[in-house]
């Protein structure tokens, strides 16, 4: 209440001195970035963030409307205008505060999360045919300001309850319900089946893009919060779910994601050097492959085609150009307007030098005599009728195909969910896609004890969706042990 008062003095001040006209017209902030020669050859990051300056005159340009809808568009549900009135009244820690109130990870959704299909689509500036408030850009800045101050806050944690919860993944949906349950006063542990805490934020996610000194301090604030961490554990292996009921765990999440990579079936798909995104970004990512310092290989080919249009493919190929390909190719069968990929990623792709093969899908690889890929044979494909994803259907031109060479070739075509949990848990009922079936609001299974959110749910969604998911299963598992549902 006294952080509502203090706002709502704030922007009776801010009537009298500037009018939301006058607001409106402050051209939206631009973000300093390392030139795309310089960056294509090094793991550096791209966006450099906002000076001080800049993210005071930018959150000026919030209009402090009386029904935010920004908020609506968050899955995390972040108090938006909060924290956003702090950065303008020069409260940059405070800001920090609000964040966190919410959400476990801001540092890294500041800087990966899709803002411009979620609270940004939802700013008043839209309608008023202006840029939206740059939510994401001010939402790095606050946490970042606050590490680098050494000031950091932790939220307030309730005393402990004593009853034990299992999480079982540790990426962007565990850690975010982590986080939640600690609050609640739990006692958290997650179990991750990898060397290294953070799931697709490590494994998948470049340096470039998600620096992992930004991954492991957000991870070092829930271990301050009380939450306990498991690595080289697999839930369904290592350990059962039985045995962790023996161990007195009361409730678990499963947040074990979508690591099992999709392939098109195609003739010579099975050739050396054509992989997966997942391995080729866990190669690099977790285990280090590029760097001379570790044993972990990775091909580093020259003439390297990325089959794909998502974020990850554009991962992909920025990597290959930083590891040395001469030519980096998106290969993607609908146009650049269909491209799931947030538009940040494809311009930065661009201005790498990564060339865009749109409207081509590959049919065919040939082999050396070492079955090693040396080409691919693409299809021209032209644009029909809407398919149930809405977009319009690619079908294949007649007689247009042509042969490329390559050396290498990421298959970047989507993920399905690793089937080892659902498979290890007699009586879970999972879809015919090998998700595990859940209630929608409450995040909560075909077995009352068991949650599960993320990617393991969903089949593939951002990391912010995934985070949405955390915090709504806590907020359910929470409330039915409280009833004493569970």
């Amino acid at each position: 209440m006294e952080e509502q008062n203090r706002n709502a003095a704030w922007r009776e001040a801010l009537r009298k001195t500037k009018n939301p006209k006058e607001r409106a017209a402050i051209e939206r902030v631009k973000m300093s970035e390392l030139s795309g020669d310089y960056r294509s050859h090094n793991s550096e990051e791209v966006n450099q963030g906002l000076t001080a300056e800049q993210a005071v005159l930018e959150a000026t340009r919030c209009l402090d409307c009386q029904n935010p809808q920004c908020v609506t568009g968050c899955p995390v549900g972040i108090d938006i205008p909060g924290f956003i009135k702090n950065i303008e009244r020069g409260e940059f820690l405070q800001a920090a505060k609000v964040l966190k109130q919410t959400s476990a990870l801001p540092a890294v959704c500041g800087r990966v999360c899709p803002q411009e299909k979620q609270c940004e689509s939802k700013c008043i500036h839209l309608k008023m045919k202006h840029q939206a408030v740059a939510i994401g850009y001010l939402e790095r800045f606050a946490a970042d300001y606050e590490r680098e101050s050494g000031c950091m806050s932790l939220p307030e944690v309730a005393a402990p309850n004593g009853i034990k919860i299992a999480v079982v993944g540790s990426g962007p949906a565990g850690l975010s319900f982590a986080g939640d349950m600690a609050k609640f006063g739990y006692d958290v542990t997650v179990f991750e089946a990898l060397h290294e805490i953070g799931g697709v934020l490590k494994y998948g996610i470049p340096e470039f893009r998600l620096p992992n000194k930004i991954v492991d301090v957000e991870i070092g604030n829930l271990e301050k919060m009380g939450v306990k961490f498991v690595k080289d554990c697999i839930v369904g292996k290592t350990i059962t779910f039985d045995d962790l009921k023996c161990e007195g765990f009361r409730a678990m999440f499963v947040a074990s994601g979508a690591g099992l990579p999709n392939f098109m079936g195609i003739k010579g798909e099975n050739l050396i050097g054509i992989m997966s995104s997942n391995e080729y970004l866990t190669r690099v990512n977790l285990m280090g492959a590029s760097r001379s310092d570790t044993d972990t290989p990775v091909l580093k080919g020259k003439r390297v085609a990325v089959i794909g249009g998502g974020n990850t493919a554009m991962d992909s190929v920025r990597t290959a150009r930083r590891l040395g390909a001469e030519r980096a190719m998106i290969v993607y069968r609908r146009s650049e307007e269909e491209m799931p990929a947030r538009l940040e990623e494809v311009h930065h792709a661009k201005e790498e030098g990564v060339e865009f093969l749109t409207l081509h899908n590959p049919i065919e690889y040939r082999g050396d005599d070492k079955g090693r890929v040396t080409g691919m044979l693409l299809q021209k494909m032209a644009l029909g009728e809407p398919d149930a994803s809405g977009r319009r259907r690619p079908v294949p031109v007649e007689g247009a195909q042509e042969w490329i060479d390559v050396d290498e070739v990421i298959v970047s075509v989507g993920v399905s969910p690793n089937p080892l949990v659902p498979r290890s848990v007699p009586g879970l009922e999972v879809s015919p896609k090998g998700t595990i079936v859940v209630d929608s609001e409450a995040m909560q299974s075909s077995i009352p004890t068991i949650f599960a959110g993320g990617d393991i749910v969903r089949g593939g969604a951002t990391v912010i969706l995934a985070m949405g998911d955390g915090r709504k299963a806590a907020a359910s598992m929470h409330a039915k042990i409280q009833r004493g549902e569970i």
